[in-house]
C-alpha cells in the first residue's frame, strides 16, 4: 500500500470491544483505516453509503457472524467481490466452513493483534497485486482463494478432498503455475507446464513445500474431460515429500563436500 494514497478501509466486526480495540490499533499501525462495529446487521447497512475495501468479522457473533455475512454479501452483485476475512477459533473444521461460506480467508483470533494485522495486510496486498496468470481468474468465478504463505497447500488439498468438492484448484507460486481438477473430492486431472497427471501434482506439491510466496484459487464446478491422475492425493503427497526430502539431502551432501 502506497502511503501517499488514501488508506485502505477495513470494516472490523467483533462483539468483544477490548479485542476489537487492540486489533483496530494494530491494523492502524499497518496503515489501514478502521471502522469498528459490534453489530453485524447494522454494519451491513453501512455498505450502501460507506463501503469498505474489506471486511474482517468474527465467526462467534451472537446473531450474525462472518459465515452468515459472507453468504449475504456473495448473493449481492454490487458487493460480491468485497474481500471477507473470518476471525475464528483456528480449527481445521472452522477453516473449511469459512471457505465454504464464501470467505476469502480465515485467521485464528487467538493470535496476537499485531500478527493478525500483518496477516490481513498480506491478504489485502495479494488481493490488490495478485499473481499472473492465476490472478486473471474473475473474482466472481472464484469461491475460495488464499495466500500460500498462510495456508499450507497440502491442507487446502485435504480440505477439498474431505468436503468432496468438484472444481479446479489453480496454484501460482514463483515460476510454478498449475491446476488440479477435482471430482467429488478426488483429483482426476492435473497440468503444470509440460507435465500432466501424477507428475504434475507431485511437481506442484514439491515447489510449494514449507509455504512461500504464492496464491491458490479454487473455482467451484469447473470440470475436466480428461482423467490423467491415477493415484490418490495421499499417495502423491507422500511421494512429493519423499522426493523433496531426498533432494534436500542430496543438496546438503554436495554442500558438505
Amino acid at each position: 500500500m502506497n502511503p501517499a494514497e488514501r488508506p485502505v478501509k477495513i470494516l472490523l466486526i467483533d462483539s468483544n470491544v477490548y479485542f476489537a480495540k487492540r486489533l483496530g490499533d494494530a491494523l492502524k499501525r499497518e496503515g489501514f483505516e478502521v471502522a469498528p462495529s459490534t453489530q453485524a446487521a447494522f454494519a451491513l447497512t453501512t455498505l450502501e453509503y460507506d463501503a469498505p475495501s474489506a471486511i474482517l468479522c468474527a465467526t462467534n457473533m451472537r446473531e450474525m457472524g462472518a459465515l452468515e455475512i459472507a453468504r449475504i454479501i456473495r448473493a449481492d452483485s454490487k458487493n460480491a467481490n468485497l474481500p471477507i476475512i473470518a476471525l475464528g477459533n483456528g480449527s481445521q473444521r472452522a477453516l473449511m466452513e469459512a471457505f465454504q461460506a464464501g470467505c476469502d480467508d480465515y485467521i485464528d483470533r487467538s493470535r496476537q493483534p499485531a500478527v493478525i494485522a500483518a496477516h490481513v495486510k498480506q491478504i489485502i496486498i495479494s488481493k490488490m497485486e495478485g499473481f499472473q496468470p492465476t490472478q486473471m481468474l474473475a473474482q466472481s468465478d472464484t469461491s475460495l482463494s488464499g495466500n500460500l504463505t498462510h495456508h499450507d497447500l497440502t491442507g487446502v488439498m485435504q480440505m477439498l478432498g474431505h468436503a468432496h468438492q468438484t472444481g479446479a484448484l489453480h496454484i501460482n507460486a514463483g515460476e510454478t503455475d498449475g491446476v488440479l481438477f477435482y471430482d467429488a473430492g478426488e483429483i482426476v486431472h492435473a497440468e503444470c507446464g509440460n507435465l500432466f497427471g501424477d507428475e504434475a501434482v507431485i511437481h506442484v506439491l514439491k515447489t510449494c513445500v514449507n509455504g512461500g510466496a504464492g496464491v491458490y484459487k479454487f473455482v467451484y464446478g469447473t470440470t475436466s474431460p480428461q482423467r490423467t491422475v491415477l493415484r490418490s492425493a495421499t499417495d502423491l503427497m507422500l511421494d512429493a515429500m519423499r522426493e523433496y526430502d531426498e533432494g534436500s539431502r542430496d543438496m546438503a551432501d554436495k554442500e558438505a563436500q
